[in-house]
Formats: structure tokens, C-alpha cells, sequence
């Protein structure tokens, strides 16, 4: 057994500006449920997109992927209003959470999908995701009623000091990293120290770039859904990053499109790896390297940085 505890339990309640525990509170699974896990910009709504090709291969989505999977944690959205879209749904239900497993309710009968994705490529994702934000998008995060904590930041432009931030400071006093949001290492540890159940499945972003194909035949025989054989090409191709950014309007909704100053195309935004080679100094990758051994088993780090199947 690779982890410490046997079973999961929530033992910090994780409530800011974004999110929301207690959200989770009263949720009656499914023994079908799909749950996807991510801290963010790891590859969330690609893998959304996945799973919704996968249960609708002839292409007939009741919607964009981001609003019949909806975030139940995300304390923004009216909450009777998602519990209604999830309790009137007739077909297997997926949800998205950001939420680490520590401050998550655990059901045995749901799979969870973590995706996890390079510390560095998610900060050089998160920066425009950040930095593109309307100011009804600030406001609404920040004023919406039930905040617990500080106010949500804007971003000032200055990537230098959001680094130092992110990687240095933590947003609740358990987590070491990920201001003004929260921790991309953090969530990652509570999951991996897991990874030995058989409901919970890792699956990497730079995994999904390198073989789509195969990551997504992988996933649908772990999930059990059968795709028929002569539709897997345009079930794959709905996943292309090509292809989403080319119809964002099946991925993101309209509500989420006026949080962004170019609607969904800075939402879907360059899905690249690397590019923080060419911003981030040497001193400021130390800071980097010191965040991982503080936080992550050498492993999990390993993983994080490189994919690849986990054990």
C-alpha cells in the first residue's frame, strides 16, 4: 500500500474567494459519477471535454461541457441551481472539483480522474487566465455573499512578483504555495498519497498532448464506457486542442465567457508546455525546486514534472 492513511477523510474546510467546501455538503452520489480533480490549469476542461466525447460519441451534447459538468465547489455559482442541473440529469454525471482530497467528501462508488501538469507550465497558464480577468469577474468573486477571508487581488502585471507569490506563499495556513490562489502542490500530495485505491486514476497533461488517442482509449475502458469502434476518430478530434479553440462555444458558456476580457478564446488559451523557460530566472527556479522538496515525496515531484503512468 502506498499511502499512509486507508481511506480518505476532509480535514481542512477550504472556503475563499473561489471556493467552497461545505458546497459539497448534502451532495447524494450516483454510484456512476465521474469526478475530475484538478488545482487548476492542469488540464481541467480538456479532460471535461474527454470524458463528455466519451459519453456522447455521436457528438449530441446536452450542452457546453463546462455547464452540464459543472464545479459544485466554486461558491460563486447559485448552488440550487447546480444541484438542480445535476439532479435532473438522466445520463452518468460528471462534476469538476479543485478542491485538494483533504477537503473533499470521498464516496466509494464515484471515479475521480486527477490530472496533473508541470508547477510551471500551470503558472505560465494561470498567469493569462489571472491577468485576462474582467472586472466583473473580480467583483463577482469578491462580492458575491459568503466570502470567507481577503478579497481576491487583481493582477497588477508583474509576473515577477506573482511568481514569488505562487510559489512562496500559500493562500490558507496549511499550504505552502499558490497565492492569491491556492496550492497546485498541496492538492497534488493529497491525491497521490492515495493513488493505491482503486476509484481514484492519474492521467497527466503533457500525457493527453504526447497520445490523445491513447490516453483516451485508456481512460474509457477505466471509466467503462464503450465508444463504438467506427466513431472513435471524431470522438477523438472533438478533443483536439485545434478543435476546441476552434468551437469554444462547445466547451465554455456563455455565462463564463463575460469573466474574460476575449471571452472563451483567452479561456482556451495556448495549451503549450515550456514557455516559462524564457520567463523565469535561474534564482527564481530555486525558489521552484525548494517549494517541491518542501512539499512533495520525490515521486510524486517526479511525476508531476515528467507523466507518465503512476503505480
Amino acid at each position: 500500500m502506498h499511502g499512509t492513511l486507508e481511506r480518505p477523510t476532509v480535514r481542512h474546510v477550504y472556503q475563499n474567494h473561489h471556493l467552497d467546501t461545505k458546497r459539497w455538503d448534502g451532495f447524494v452520489p450516483r454510484a456512476d459519477d465521474i469526478v475530475i480533480s484538478t488545482s487548476y490549469k492542469a488540464g481541467t476542461t480538456l479532460t471535461q471535454t474527454i470524458v463528455a466525447n466519451l459519453l456522447f460519441p455521436d457528438g449530441d451534447l446536452p450542452g457546453p461541457v463546462t455547464e452540464f459538468m459543472p464545479w459544485l465547489d466554486m461558491r460563486a455559482a447559485p448552488l440550487e441551481v447546480v444541484r438542480a442541473t445535476l439532479e435532473a440529469q438522466t445520463h452518468r454525471r460528471c462534476l469538476k472539483t479543485h478542491l485538494a482530497l483533504d477537503g473533499l467528501p470521498f464516496f466509494d462508488e464515484i471515479k475521480y480522474v486527477v490530472v496533473g501538469r508541470d508547477p510551471r507550465d500551470v503558472f505560465m497558464s494561470l498567469v493569462n487566465h489571472y491577468g485576462e480577468h474582467t472586472p466583473l469577474a473580480i467583483d463577482m468573486l469578491n462580492n458575491t455573499p459568503g466570502r470567507v477571508g481577503d478579497p481576491f487581488p487583481a493582477y497588477d502585471g508583474d509576473i515577477h512578483k506573482l511568481w514569488h507569490n505562487w510559489i512562496t506563499r500559500g493562500w490558507f495556513e496549511w499550504e505552502s504555495d499558490g497565492y492569491p490562489y491556492w496550492s497546485h502542490l498541496h492538492h497534488a500530495k493529497t491525491w497521490w498519497e492515495f493513488r493505491h485505491l482503486p476509484n481514484i486514476r492519474f492521467i497527466h497533461y503533457a500525457d493527453l498532448r504526447r497520445d490523445l488517442e491513447g490516453e483516451m482509449r485508456s481512460l474509457a475502458k477505466w471509466l467503462d464506457i464503450a465508444v463504438p469502434q467506427d466513431r472513435w476518430p471524431a470522438v477523438v478530434d472533438a478533443c483536439r486542442f485545434e478543435t476546441v479553440k476552434a468551437h469554444p462555444e462547445k466547451v465554455v458558456s456563455q455565462m463564463m465567457t463575460a469573466l474574460w476580457k476575449d471571452g472563451a478564446q483567452t479561456f482556451i488559451h495556448k495549451g503549450t508546455n515550456g514557455r516559462w523557460k524564457d520567463v523565469l530566472s535561474s534564482d527564481e527556479l530555486k525558489l521552484y525546486d525548494a517549494a517541491m522538496r518542501k512539499t512533495l515525496p520525490p515521486d510524486c515531484a517526479s511525476w508531476l514534472e515528467q507523466g507518465g503512468p503512476v503505480g
